[in-house]
């Protein structure tokens, strides 16, 4: 059976809590979703799917607020967990001054350790950093899932552009598709990309 990681992307006080510097409308509704990701596998005996919580943590004077506003700074509450998604002490973090998890930082490490073949997305925003970070995970030759009911953005419409460009490189499946895959014992990342070039 394959190996996962599910990464549950930047799920933190300034993108989620009404008061956060860069709140995405679609992160609140998204939380009870996690949660179950999270539920069922903490549940799980073995450890053929890991948890990885990516974290966005910029310093004060960032590249990354020439272009957006000042938020989620390394050690303030913005750049905090909720505390309904906080990670248990043996999911693995990974902090992030960019756009995607991969960049600069050791999530290609770890998942190598861990011999993590197939990467999970999650979280938010569904057409920035989620999809920058699929975008990654297959350039570092993972087969990529996306979870459609699983991200969110700061508009449904950016949301579904988010996921049609995701559609292309990795498998778009709902949660449920997904864990109804592992109980199967079937490849839940089987039929993903766009092989034959359908999209439009």
């Amino acid at each position: 059976m394959p190996r996962h990681a599910i990464l549950i992307i930047d799920m933190l006080n300034d993108f989620v809590d009404e008061k956060g510097a860069l709140t995405c409308p679609g992160a609140r509704p998204l939380v009870p979703n996690l949660q179950r990701i999270l539920n069922w596998v903490r549940k799980r005996e073995g450890d053929d799917i890991q948890i990885v919580h990516i974290q966005e943590a910029h310093r004060k004077n960032d590249a990354d607020f020439r272009v957006r506003p000042l938020h989620a700074v390394d050690g303030t509450w913005g750049s905090d967990f909720i505390p309904e998604l906080y990670p248990e002490d043996n999911e693995y973090v990974v902090k992030k001054r960019r756009h995607s998890g991969f960049a600069h930082t050791d999530l290609d490490l770890y998942l190598r350790e861990e011999n993590i073949d197939t990467v999970v997305v999650t979280g938010v925003w569904t057409n920035v950093c989620v999809r920058s970070t699929a975008t990654d995970a297959l350039a570092n030759a993972y087969k990529v899932i996306s979870l459609s009911d699983g991200c969110a953005s700061k508009t449904e419409e950016m949301h579904e552009y988010g996921l049609k460009d995701l559609s292309i490189f990795s498998k778009v499946m709902t949660i449920d598709e997904y864990f109804k895959a592992w109980e199967n014992g079937e490849d839940p990342w089987l039929g993903g990309g766009d092989a034959e070039n359908k999209v439009e």
